[in-house]
């Protein structure tokens, strides 16, 4: 057991119902497997499950704990700074899969 650093760019939503709440009322939460620190108080930029930037939020709490079906869960409570535009979406996009997703189709 031991806990993994997030990259203080990254906020991956592995939920769209968890990303649809967050741009709708500019408040939300994601669970996460594994027990995570994401950088509390820190700008990140957030990602849909298809790896595509979207937002930039404010990570506001950060909960990492064994679950009663002793899973390690970590929760990330977060506020929504403002939606990207197209351009800033596509440049931070293409950056992210050069630094953390691996190689992009070529489109």
């Amino acid at each position: 057991m031991g806990f993994q650093t997030e990259f203080n760019s990254v906020c991956k939503f592995k939920s769209e119902q968890e990303l649809y709440e967050l741009l709708e009322y500019g408040r939300g939460k994601m669970v996460k497997s594994g027990l995570r620190v994401f950088p509390t108080g820190q700008k990140v930029i957030a990602y849909s499950p298809d790896n595509t930037a979207v937002a930039i939020v404010k990570i506001m709490g950060c909960i990492a704990e064994i679950n009663f079906q002793d899973e390690e869960v970590t929760e990330v409570e977060m506020v929504l700074v403002r939606r990207l535009n197209e351009e800033e979406a596509r440049v931070q996009t293409a950056l992210a899969y050069e630094m953390f997703f691996g190689e992009q189709a070529s489109s």
